[in-house]
């Protein structure tokens, strides 16, 4: 009864702080909506014992609930004493929140029987049914088509740098390769599906025929591929790529440098990169005939061409006796191998095995027309010569003069002066058209006459000779030292720098060296063509006499054809003692100084001429060499 009695005391309790609460909170609702409130009813509380009592209901004040639990009841004396002291509402507002503490005791509990507690069981999860078997209609089939080539993609990445590795590719045409297939999104450029694509087979075609131009088709074999192996698909790719790269930098003269040969001959070569040939054979309906474009299309070289495949397609399959190899032989020694290096030579049998006046001159012959030193000497290199029929060596002699033709330009002017060294012959020509032609004398063995390409741009009438360095260490300063006046006497003006150097002139006139003209075209190796006072010389059938310029039979001719018709020869001879004079040309002229030794005419005949340097000798066993 005391629980329920102090239950009920609570509830009380809780109800009219909940009443008095009421009221506040919503008054501050209003205000802070701005809307008033309606007076409040008084609050009556009605007893059953007593009359209905009506209270005055002070302000709103904050109240404080501390309910604690007690660990032993209490009697209902002290509970009420204590009800009555800390349990009293504030009736004023400027009194402090009223505190209300309960002490509520813990309800008791009976003792659980151990054996009732069993543990809680997994509530039973719902069976769903087995569903019966559907039959679901077939899906249909889709097609999904990939773009050409993609599916090599990853492989051309992966194999680009190595695949494109050939030894005579230098790295950076191996870079441009790889960078040409990046930027074709490592897709292939020659395979189509499972095979080469037309293009493909085109290029592989024109590879296969590079002996036709003197090329080896054996430095541009494909190697074979599977069609069904995606990997060996991409090598094969590129690959392709890299022999088309080769072939056309060795159609325009990168198969050997020419400057490693001598340093006189020093053409500029225009070999391709890599990115342009890939670039070209790409966008190309017939990338074979592009290919093949790389090669001298020059009228020379042409003639050379078909005289090359004539002589194989003549070719004769006899054999040539062998000669055995031996000690050099020279006139007068007797050799078993005498008469078979007779028979060789178109002679006839001796009684003695003797190698005679007669032997040493015929093989001087053979020599000089195999480009060898005609010395008349059976040396082992003769005598691989003679091992190999004339056919063959013809061809390999056309070879290497097609080989020389790739190192002048593509385009060698519409205009142009062309000296043959060889020949000794200068000549103009007006597209290909002969307009003018004349005896020249080149240099000396000793001091040859370069070869490469230039521009000629002035002429320079009554010039004085500025003796170049090579002359003044052979000549001039060994003569100055035995003679002081020997400058003088021949007419030299001898000037001496502070630094100790000299320099010697020889000024304008008829004993001049450079005569009353010269055509300049600066070059590093300080040769030009000019006039000279010793005009007996052209008559010689060898005129292999200068220091290295070039000296031209008829210099005031020339100056007709360069000059234009502004400067004829006769206005030019009036210049002639009245000081040095300059003379630009109205256009620069390319000029051309080459090593012909075999020429062929329009009809199909072949010249040769003296390899008066050595220099087709040199190209000839480059290649040799290099095959």
């Amino acid at each position: 009864m005391r629980l329920r009695r102090l239950a009920e005391t609570v509830s009380a309790t809780t109800l009219g702080l909940a009443l008095l609460l009421a009221p506040a909170a919503a008054q501050e609702a209003a205000a802070e909506l701005g809307v008033p409130l309606p007076e409040q009813p008084a609050l009556v509380i009605l007893n059953s014992d007593t009359q209905p009592q009506k209270l005055d209901i002070p302000a709103p004040a904050e109240v404080t609930l501390d309910l604690r639990p007690s660990t032993s009841l209490q009697s209902a004396e002290a509970a009420e004493a204590k009800e009555m002291v800390t349990g009293a509402l504030s009736t004023r507002p400027d009194q402090a929140p009223a505190e209300l503490e309960f002490d509520l005791p813990e309800p008791e509990m009976p003792p659980v029987d151990p054996a009732l507690t069993k543990p809680a069981e997994p509530s039973p999860q719902p069976q769903l049914a087995k569903p019966s078997q559907i039959d679901l209609p077939p899906l249909p089939e889709v097609a999904v088509t990939m773009p050409a080539g993609l599916e090599l993609s990853g492989r051309i990445a992966a194999q680009a740098e190595i695949a494109s590795a050939l030894p005579r590719l230098a790295a950076r045409e191996r870079a441009d390769i790889v960078a040409a297939y990046a930027a074709n999104e490592n897709r292939p450029f020659w395979i189509d599906g499972k095979d080469l694509s037309a293009a493909g087979k085109q290029i592989v075609a024109r590879l296969g025929r590079a002996g036709d131009d003197g090329l080896r088709a054996g430095d541009y074999l494909l190697p074979v591929f599977e069609s069904a192996d995606k990997d060996s698909l991409a090598a094969a790719d590129i690959r392709l790529s890299a022999l088309a790269v080769l072939y056309a930098r060795d159609a325009r003269g990168g198969r050997i440098d020419p400057r490693r040969l001598s340093k006189l001959i020093t053409p500029k070569l225009e070999l391709p990169s890599a990115t342009e040939v890939l670039s070209e054979l790409a966008g190309a309906t017939d990338p074979g005939a592009v290919l093949a474009a790389y090669n001298p299309q020059h009228g020379g070289y042409q003639r050379l061409k078909a005289k090359l495949a004539e002589l194989r397609a003549h070719k004769s399959e006899t054999p040539v006796a062998r000669i055995p190899a031996g000690p050099s032989l020279k006139v007068g020694m007797r050799d078993a191998r005498v008469p078979l290096v007779r028979a060789r030579l178109g002679l006839g049998s001796s009684e003695e095995p003797v190698f005679d006046r007669s032997t040493a001159l015929a093989l001087a012959d053979f020599q000089k027309q195999a480009g060898l030193r005609a010395d008349g000497v059976l040396s082992d290199q003769t005598v691989a010569a003679l091992a190999m029929p004339p056919s063959t060596r013809l061809e390999s002699d056309i070879v290497a003069q097609m080989e020389r033709w790739r190192w002048l330009p593509s385009d060698l002017g519409e205009n142009r002066v062309i000296v043959n060294i060889p020949e000794y012959r200068m000549r103009v020509m007006h597209g290909d058209k002969l307009a003018y032609e004349s005896r020249v004398i080149v240099g000396k063995p000793e001091s040859a006459t370069p070869v490469f390409s230039h521009r000629m741009d002035h002429v320079v009438v009554n010039p004085s000779w500025y003796i170049p360095p090579s002359i003044m260490r052979k000549e001039i300063l060994p003569g100055l030292a035995n003679d002081p006046n020997y400058a003088a006497r021949r007419g030299y003006v001898v000037t001496r720098g502070k630094n100790g150097s000299i320099s010697v002139r020889q000024p304008p006139g008829e004993r001049n060296a450079l005569g009353w003209i010269k055509f300049m075209f600066p070059n590093d190796h300080a040769v030009y063509l000019h006039d000279t006072p010793n005009r007996s010389l052209f008559g010689a059938g060898k005129r292999a006499f200068s220091h290295g310029c070039v000296r031209v039979e008829n210099p005031f001719a020339l100056a007709d054809q360069v000059l234009g018709p502004e400067w004829t020869a006769e206005r030019l001879k009036r210049l002639i003692g009245s000081g040095e004079r300059t003379i630009k040309l109205p256009q620069p002229l390319q000029i051309h100084l080459v090593y012909e030794t075999i020429v062929v005419n329009e009809a199909g005949a072949v010249t040769t001429f003296d390899d008066i340097y050595g220099f087709h000798r040199l190209v000839r066993n480059a290649l040799e060499q290099r095959s």
